[in-house]
């Protein structure tokens, strides 16, 4: 692949003042170089933003509704080529990355939809009190490598809707896809509305203390969502959190395993397991776990693991060598304390891939279990009384999701009020929409992402109080 336009900077495309390799996860090799912006560039990103927003916030709620409307045209239009562009570089198959850009259209669809009118609290003889939502500024919204355009897509989406404008860095390892948005929106919106700018980790500090931008959105681990809240505390800017996970599911005793094994299956190991609110540790009754572990055993054997360019492939690799060295090591805490299933080893060849791998009989103090793996790894895990499962769960310091699977609704969603999360599924793990607000408990995140509790996210809440004047 020959390198594409380049950074999208008041909207003109623009060589950066570096370079940036980019590896195609199936091979392990470079396969493209891109444009990399340095902190000059960063800053004439910001700077075209702040310059585009009050412009962009007197167009209206409608023109801007119209404009993000284009956007997701765009979208749909380029699916392909930009479907294939995340099999490149993100490794998934090309199914799942089709799935992915139907996934951006929807949301960004949906969120052009939405709207916070004003709404009147008192209007009475002496009062009229209205709350209005006006925009922030310049928002930096800084996105993770595994979802590379939704997650770029549901934070333009309710940013520009709102009368903010963008700065957007993708993730160092995914930058192509996020490009090529920049290349297809410099023909949509007004100049210096979206920006966006690749880096290789070296940028981010620099988004989130500058003095001109008002909000960060941010999607990636917790470790390092804790260094953003810490660098745009000074300022007190506004910042959404959408950090890491380490989903736990419970399985009841009456349980159909055949049904839903298939279903736990593909919540655990969608994108690789490489999914925030992937299903991750799975906590099954004693009745029901010899024959669960099997079931999902068998699952694993099934799965095709390979290239995501090539037709019938179930499983891509891990995305990056980060990735598969850290998958490498909670393979070897499985081995240690517990027993092996399916999978347990890298693949041999090119490409950071690993075999799907189901561990049992694993202490939850194993890394694999107290960790967030962010890989194609269960660890399946024995329980006598549901009170020990709920504690096991909620022990986790996240909070971003939890399931509980059963034969009986009622049972379940019972047993589902009480994790400490902030999604509880019952019978089923993964669902999410425009629609149905996105948040993490405990160390899972802060604020909202989705739905009219998203989008007020990037909107400052502003209250207009009115006296009348008094007659006679």
């Amino acid at each position: 692949m020959k390198d594409i336009a380049g950074l999208l900077i008041g909207g003109k495309l623009v060589r950066g003042s570096a370079e940036l390799e980019v590896v195609n996860p199936a091979t392990g090799e470079v396969f493209t170089t891109v444009s990399r912006a340095t902190e000059h560039e960063a800053n004439a990103a910001v700077a075209a933003a702040k310059a585009a927003q009050p412009a962009w916030a007197a167009l209206g709620l409608e023109a801007r509704r119209a404009l993000l409307l284009r956007f997701a045209d765009g979208l749909e239009a380029n699916a392909e080529d930009l479907a294939a562009t995340l099999v490149l570089e993100q490794g998934k198959p090309l199914a799942e990355a089709r799935q992915e850009l139907a996934f951006a259209q929807a949301f960004v669809r949906h969120i052009a939809g939405l709207s916070l009118p004003v709404s009147v609290v008192q209007d009475d003889a002496t009062h009229r009190i209205e709350v209005h939502h006006r925009p922030l500024g310049v928002v930096a919204a800084i996105a993770a490598w595994n979802f590379p355009v939704l997650i770029a897509a549901y934070k333009i989406a309710p940013a520009l809707l709102m009368g903010n404008t963008v700065v957007l860095k993708p993730a160092p390892t995914t930058p192509v896809a996020s490009l090529q948005l920049g290349a297809m929106a410099a023909d949509i919106f007004p100049p210096g509305v979206l920006n966006v700018i690749t880096d290789r980790n070296d940028l981010g500090s620099l988004l989130t203390s500058h003095p001109d931008v008002a909000k960060v959105s941010f999607t990636g681990s917790t470790a390092t969502g804790k260094k953003v809240m810490e660098s745009a505390g000074p300022r007190l800017k506004r910042i959404t959190l959408e950090l890491g996970g380490n989903d736990g599911a419970i399985v009841l005793d009456d349980a159909d395993v055949a049904e839903v094994a298939p279903r736990i299956f593909g919540s655990a190991f969608y994108n690789c397991g490489q999914v925030c609110l992937a299903l991750k540790r799975l906590y099954v009754h004693a009745s029901q776990y010899d024959r669960m572990c099997e079931a999902l055993a068998e699952l694993a054997s099934q799965a095709v693991v390979g290239n995501g360019a090539d037709a019938g492939v179930t499983i891509g690799p891990l995305q990056n060598a980060m990735q598969f060295d850290k998958a490498g090591r909670f393979l070897a805490a499985a081995r240690r304390d517990g027993r092996i299933l399916a999978g347990g080893a890298p693949l041999k060849g090119g490409g950071y891939f690993v075999a799907p791998t189901i561990v049992r009989d694993l202490p939850d103090h194993n890394a694999l279990v107290a960790e967030e793996q962010f890989a194609p790894i269960l660890p399946v895990l024995k329980y006598e009384q549901i009170d020990e499962a709920v504690a096991r769960v909620n022990a986790s310091p996240y909070g971003l999701g939890g399931s509980v699977w059963s034969a009986s609704e009622d049972r379940a969603s019972e047993v589902a009020r009480r994790l400490d999360v902030g999604t509880a599924w019952v019978n089923h793990h993964l669902h999410f929409g425009p629609h149905i607000p996105l948040v993490g408990a405990k160390e899972s995140g802060i604020g909202v992402e989705f739905g009219t509790e998203g989008l007020a996210e990037f909107a400052q809440l502003s209250v207009l109080n009115i006296a009348h004047r008094q007659v006679g």
